[in-house]
């Protein structure tokens, strides 16, 4: 097949049903997210932690003590949300949640010596995953560029504004 017939059966695809399922960018991320969490989920399970909570301790890991409205921002999460994933960390004793001696209203959550010393047995996730998915890193590093280019343009709508904003 030429250019040419490339192009043209890229334009009747176009063409098609534009309701079809398999075409829907929501569907495709949606199976995918799905999918990839499920890679993750057996990895997680002998550190106690779900999907939602690693991405916590990810955030921790980055920098603790930190406030739960500077989690919230990061994890893209709202404290309703974040707080129940916080209480199930703390009683696993990764984490610990105060109030901010400079400023009561804040709540700081900071990592315990245990969620600190649970970093060294993350650092075997990353390449598992690599692993168990069989995409090259390169491949990879792509599609999160590409994620975060369609986070970035999704967030810049006035929808997702006012969302985000609440």
């Amino acid at each position: 097949m030429n250019n040419g017939e490339n192009a043209l059966t890229a334009v009747s695809e176009f063409d098609a049903d534009p309701l079809a399922l398999e075409r829907q960018v929501c569907f495709a991320l949606a199976v995918a997210s799905r999918s990839v969490i499920g890679v993750y989920r057996p990895l997680l399970e002998p550190l106690q932690l779900t999907h939602p909570q690693y991405l916590v301790m990810l955030a921790l890991w980055e920098r603790s003590p930190r406030s739960v409205k500077d989690l919230s921002r990061s994890l893209r999460l709202d404290p309703a949300t974040l707080s129940p994933l916080l209480k199930r960390l703390e009683a696993l004793d990764y984490l610990t949640r105060r109030r901010s001696a400079e400023d009561e209203r804040l709540l700081v959550v900071e990592l315990t010596a245990t969620g600190r010393d649970l970093r060294s047995e993350a650092e075997k996730i990353p390449p598992a995953v690599v692993e168990r998915l069989g995409i090259d890193l390169p491949e990879l590093l792509d599609l999160h560029n590409a994620l975060t280019r369609v986070i970035a343009a999704a967030n810049r709508l006035p929808d997702a504004e006012a969302t985000d904003a609440s």
